[in-house]
Parts: C-alpha cells; structure tokens; sequence
C-alpha cells in the first residue's frame, strides 16, 4: 500500500509564493505518475498538476499555467509543486495523488491519496 506524505501550504497572500513536496513510500515501485488535486468548500476536488515519474512528462490545469510548476526528485518518490502569483482563487484543501497510469485530469483514475493540506490566499 502506497503511503503519501506531504507538506507545505498555509497562508500567504495574494501574489506570494508557496511549495508543496509529496513523499511516497510503500510499494512505489507500483506508481507512475504523482499529482496535485484541491477541493474547495463547496465545489468539486479538480486537478491542479500531474507529473510522470518514469520520463517526467507534466500537465497542468489551465487555471495554473504559467503561475504552478510540478516537478519530481531523482529518487522518483518526491514531487513538489512550487506555486507562484496566488490568487484568493487558488485558496482550497489541496491533494497529493499516485495513479500506476499516465497524468490524467481525471481524479478517479488515481489509487492513492495523501490527507491534503490546506492554502488560504488572502486578497
């Protein structure tokens, strides 16, 4: 059973900066590709980042391209996700997920899933 660990969010306002990391252990060897989800009160959980561990193939969410960057460490268990010009928008519970397919948008098509941590982007 895969385990996933992470750290990172808090408050921060808008425009700043945050960074997530994700460790994965337990039976790794299984996952390929490690990403990010957030839930917001009331809305539904929607993706944010995936990166493959085996050649590091990335896709974003639209609403985070050019302000998030996922990437993965040489050990292939670690991902973070470096989050940049926040907006109150991006303020949610997020999620670090391990799917043994390919990066996909879809959350049901990940196995395994960290608790979440919460970001709060004040205005």
């Amino acid at each position: 059973q895969v385990q996933l660990a992470e750290s990172g969010g808090g408050l921060v306002q808008a425009g700043g900066s945050l960074r997530h990391s994700c460790v994965a252990s337990g039976g790794t060897f299984s996952t390929n590709t490690m990403g990010w989800f957030r839930q917001a009160p009331g809305k539904e959980r929607e993706f944010v980042a995936a990166i493959t561990q085996s050649d590091g193939v990335t896709g974003y969410a639209d609403s985070v391209k050019g302000r998030f960057t996922i990437s993965r460490g040489n050990a292939k268990n670690t991902v973070w996700l470096q989050m940049n010009s926040l907006k109150p928008e991006d303020t949610a519970v997020y999620y670090c997920a391990a799917s043994v397919g390919t990066v996909s948008f879809r959350s049901g098509l990940y196995d395994f899933w960290g608790q979440g941590t919460q970001v709060t982007v004040s205005s």
